[in-house]
Parts: C-alpha cells; sequence; structure tokens
C-alpha cells in the first residue's frame, strides 16, 4: 500500500473547522503571466475553507482513501521522537509547506527508504535538501505560482503600514486613546519615496507593479536584469549589486531565495550603509538579514522600521528578539496561505498526486528535481550550493 505522509500547522486554538469571514473566494480564469492554475481531475473541498491545517488536510482524506492509500497527517515534525520520523521510514510520499516545513535532510533522505516524492504544498522548496534528493532519486516538487501574489500583496500592506505607522495608531485606539500626536509622529507618506525590491521574480515583479500607482521611485537588483520594455513601463532602474541598491533606498523589500549569496545580505555593515529611517520589509528567508543586527538597528534608529513574515528558525521560540523589538510588524509566516492561496496548492497538490499515482508525468513547471537530476525544462532555475538548492527566480513564498 502506498503511504503519504503530510506536515501541516496544527488547527486553530478555538478549534476546527472555524466560521468563515466570506461564503466564497474569487475564481481566477489564469495566473498573470497566463500560465494555467492547477488542473486536478476533482477536488474534495469548497473553496476558501480552511485546508492548510492539520484538519484541512489539504482536502486530501476522501481521494486518498478511495485510492487505499495510507494516508497520515501531522504536525508533530521536530526531533527524533517526532510523529514525522516515525512515519518517515516508510512513507512513499512526504507533504510539507514552507509555512509549517517538515525539513528533510541528508539524515532523514537516508532514513527514508522508499521515499519517491516530496511536494511542497505551496512555493518554495528550501526545507528540502535537493542534493540528497537527487541521491536517493527523490522527486521533488511544488506548486509553481500558487501564492506569489498572496506574498506580494502581503509586502505592500507591510511596506504601507510601517510608513504609516499604522500598527502602534492602531494599538491606541484599541486603548481607548485618542493620541493624534503620538500616532502621527512617526508616519510619512509612501509618495516620493524610493523602494528597492531585492529579487524580482514572480513575487518581486508583482510588488513592483502594485507600488508603482504610490507614485514612488522603483529600484531593483537580482542576478540578471529585467527586459528594457518591461523596465521602462515601471520607470524601475536596475542595480547590479545589492550593497548599491541599499545605499539609495528608503524601503527594501526582499523577495530573494536563501542560499549562500544571499545568506545575511543586510548585515550590519550594509544596513549602515542605508539612509537613516530606512525601512525593511522581509517575506524571502529569515536569514536574508542579520537577526541581530536588525534589532540593533531599530533600538539606534538607523532603521525606522522592520516588517517580515519569515523568522529563523520557524517556528520562532517565545523569547526571539524580533517579537518585542521595536517598531516591528512581524507576522508568523502566514502570507503565502490565504485562503484563496491554499485552494490553489490544494488543488495543485493532489494534481500531483493523481499523476504520481497513476504513473503519469508530473507537469514540468512542477518539478525542482526529477528522481535524480535537478530540473532542466522547467519554470525555474535553481543553484545547488552546500546542500540545498534555491530558486534562481527569486520564488518562494
Amino acid at each position: 500500500m502506498t503511504k503519504v505522509l503530510c506536515v501541516l500547522y496544527p488547527d486553530p486554538v478555538d478549534g476546527y473547522p472555524p466560521k468563515y469571514a466570506r461564503d466564497t473566494v474569487p475564481e481566477l480564469s489564469s495566473y498573470p503571466d497566463g500560465s494555467t492554475l492547477p488542473s486536478p481531475k476533482a477536488i474534495d473541498f469548497k473553496p476558501g475553507e480552511l485546508l492548510g491545517s492539520v484538519s484541512g488536510a489539504l482536502g486530501l482524506t476522501k481521494f486518498l482513501k478511495d485510492r487505499n492509500v495510507e494516508f497520515v497527517v501531522t504536525s508533530d515534525k521536530e526531533g527524533p521522537d517526532s510523529q514525522f520520523d516515525k512515519e518517515l521510514p516508510d512513507a512513499d510520499v512526504v507533504i510539507s509547506q514552507p509555512f509549517w516545513p517538515a525539513y528533510l535532510t541528508a539524515e532523514r533522505f537516508a532514513k527514508a527508504k522508499k521515499l519517491k516524492l516530496a511536494i511542497t504544498a505551496g512555493i518554495g522548496s528550501d526545507h528540502v535538501d535537493l542534493n540528497a534528493a537527487n541521491e536517493h532519486n527523490v522527486t521533488v516538487a511544488e506548486v509553481t505560482y500558487c501564492n506569489s501574489i498572496s506574498v506580494a500583496e502581503h509586502a505592500v500592506m507591510q511596506v504601507l503600514a510601517l510608513v504609516r505607522n499604522y500598527l502602534p495608531s492602531h494599538d491606541w485606539a484599541r486603548k481607548g486613546g485618542w493620541n493624534i500626536a503620538d500616532c502621527v509622529s512617526r508616519a510619512y507618506d509612501l509618495e516620493g519615496m524610493t523602494v528597492g525590491v531585492v529579487g524580482a521574480g514572480r513575487i518581486g515583479k508583482a510588488v513592483l507593479e502594485r507600488l508603482k500607482p504610490f507614485g514612488v521611485k522603483l529600484a531593483y537588483t537580482q542576478r540578471h536584469q529585467l527586459p528594457a520594455d518591461y523596465e521602462q513601463s515601471l520607470g524601475a532602474t536596475y542595480y547590479p549589486d545589492v550593497k548599491e541598491l541599499a545605499k539609495v533606498v528608503d524601503i527594501a523589500v526582499l523577495e530573494t531565495p536563501l542560499y549562500a549569496a544571499t545568506r545575511h545580505m543586510f548585515n550590519t555593515s550594509v544596513i549602515a550603509s542605508m539612509k537613516r529611517g530606512s525601512y525593511i520589509v522581509n517575506n524571502g528567508r529569515g536569514e536574508l538579514v542579520d537577526r541581530d543586527a536588525i534589532v540593533d538597528a531599530l533600538n539606534s534608529g538607523q532603521l525606522a522600521g522592520y516588517a517580515g513574515d519569515v523568522w529563523y528558525p520557524q517556528p520562532a521560540p517565545e523569547n526571539h528578539p524580533w517579537r518585542t523589538m521595536p517598531h516591528e510588524g512581524m507576522t508568523p509566516h502566514i502570507s503565502g496561505t490565504t485562503l484563496s492561496a491554499q485552494a490553489r496548492y490544494s488543488a495543485g497538490t493532489r494534481e500531483i498526486l493523481e499523476d504520481f499515482l497513476d504513473d503519469e508525468p508530473i507537469r514540468d513547471e512542477y518539478i525542482i528535481a526529477q528522481g535524480g537530476a535537478l530540473a532542466g525544462t522547467g519554470a525555474k532555475s535553481y543553484e545547488v550550493t552546500k546542500g540545498q538548492a534555491s530558486p534562481g527566480s527569486g520564488e518562494k513564498a
């Protein structure tokens, strides 16, 4: 019997299912670049339901039961005594999410003798050691583009929240105050500021496009310059080096993947080179910045604010300094798992499983590593560094 092991985040503290704020979510016909949405043969859920937690089970329970597949769903994923580690040795498929990742290390691959397929329900497979996947002939797949716009919207929200001092102002209202001077003493207009995006893949480009109507000056950096006509349509300036971009921007938005060259790219030295009172929004990966350098810069006033949806480690411990540092707008890696996005990545996960169980080819753009070789024809290019691979396109969520 085939066994699918699925790691999802825990259910809501008040129990599942929750009441939903809306009865439906909008239906999309395609992604912004014209590529097609997931197309499984059927789904057993209503779009807009909570699917990403344990009880939601990505809407796969009935499907896998009907296919006579053993389906184990857990949120317990850390340490050798976790349910994940106990179930892993005889699993054929592992499903995980970037928001609650089950790290597939070389050691875990060595124990997973039957493993054939590792699926990321979302985008961003840097919790999978791709070198080890290749060595053990395991295919790695993710649901391309499913939540790229979700993350981009979150970044724009965080930019506005920091610059307009929204969260402290909201706190004054909740506390019963009417402290206008306290609220506006750190509030500015976004208009006229320079916003630099680090990593102009699908997410980064969506951030640039959504910020353009605010009347900002746009800049970006990544390994490959965007087409000239696209740059011109945005009025965006390309900087080949992140250090040069950091010197000119008022706000840096980090949407690049994590690999050796990007780890701690915003360190004490780079942050010191920025304008005093700059902002950083990081929805890429927590280690793109130096944790303590961010805290120090906020305390000194070199940074006016920091917002992020990603931490290191994840989940962050209760005493993580980013929980209590001043002028922060942190969220617990939720940007890519809205109810709208869950419908797409759950459908995409089912499509991948249908193909796997029917011995059909998984669609090319979903493949990260194909049973022993890095994907060479898919939509993403990958750089393998120190035991893992990261997407060169800037995709992660």
